[in-house]
């Protein structure tokens, strides 16, 4: 229904309420089983269809209305964030418990309560919670949960946003940045070689494996790594200081360094943070 907001006597009808319909009865017959409706749906043949679309796709049916091809958009800005802390083998799956305060940029809450109120940042395990559990204040909500709802009023439908703010979160901010180098410090933990490390960081990250072309710029990013930072060490050092978790001491500092910069790039690639 396009006016999930409003299901009153002004909203619109639902395309398919037969589908509907048949998808309560399972529901009910289920015994409620929300599980069980929710597997039933993404596994359905309409959900997994991709998103590639026909011209004459687009001019008999625009909208998408008869559900020909699957949709495709950004993924919200908590989801990538879990995403990210996931794949790096950080994030807490913990349910449930007190809200959490993860990395912000200092002085956001000084600057609008005029030095009043100071942000506490957590530590530890809390600070790699899922995003649901992030503490948040009216007015000012997480600075990187740029399409979240502001929280003054309920919102049923969230917004999409492809805000050049978010790139440069995604590429810079502390979260995002010791994701990458535990990523890397996780794939150099395993045996294997370089082409293999890169092969299965990519498919974890996008659930298919990379083809010849792919597998070659990320290991030519991988050799520019290498080399920019057994020239600057100091840079290397800069970067595995971001974050709190403690660096592996067995690993090769440059190497992590290196690997880290090629899995903030696999992290920031458009089939990672898009629903194909």
């Amino acid at each position: 229904v396009n006016t999930s907001e409003d299901f009153g006597s002004q909203g619109k009808p639902p395309s398919h309420p037969l589908l509907l319909d048949w998808l309560a009865c399972e529901f009910r017959e289920s015994g409620w089983n929300v599980k069980q409706l929710v597997r039933l749906m993404v596994t359905s043949a309409a959900y997994r269809q991709s998103s590639r679309v026909k011209p004459e796709q687009v001019e008999q049916d625009p909208r998408n209305i008869l559900l020909a091809r699957g949709s495709r958009h950004r993924l919200p800005a908590h989801v990538i964030r879990d995403q990210a802390l996931f794949l790096a083998g950080l994030l807490v799956e913990k349910t449930g418990g007190p809200s959490v305060k993860p990395y912000q940029p200092p002085g956001l809450w000084a600057d609008f309560s005029f030095g009043k109120i100071k942000y506490a940042q957590d530590k530890g395990a809390r600070l790699y919670r899922r995003s649901l559990y992030t503490f948040w204040r009216r007015s000012l909500g997480p600075p990187n949960m740029f399409d979240e709802a502001d929280r003054r009023l309920c919102s049923v439908r969230s917004s999409r946003t492809n805000t050049p703010l978010h790139a440069l979160t995604l590429l810079n901010d502390t979260t995002f940045v010791e994701a990458s180098r535990v990523f890397a410090e996780r794939l150099l933990r395993e045996e294997g070689s370089e082409e293999q490390r890169l092969a299965k960081a990519f498919r974890m990250a996008t659930a298919r494996l990379p083809g010849p072309r792919e597998q070659q710029v990320l290991r030519r990013a991988l050799d520019r790594s290498l080399n920019y930072y057994r020239q600057h060490p100091p840079e290397a050092e800069k970067l595995l200081k971001v974050g709190d978790k403690v660096v592996d001491s067995k690993l090769k500092k440059i190497e992590v360094a290196a690997y880290a910069t090629v899995m903030n790039i696999i992290l920031n690639m458009d089939e990672v943070i898009a629903r194909e």
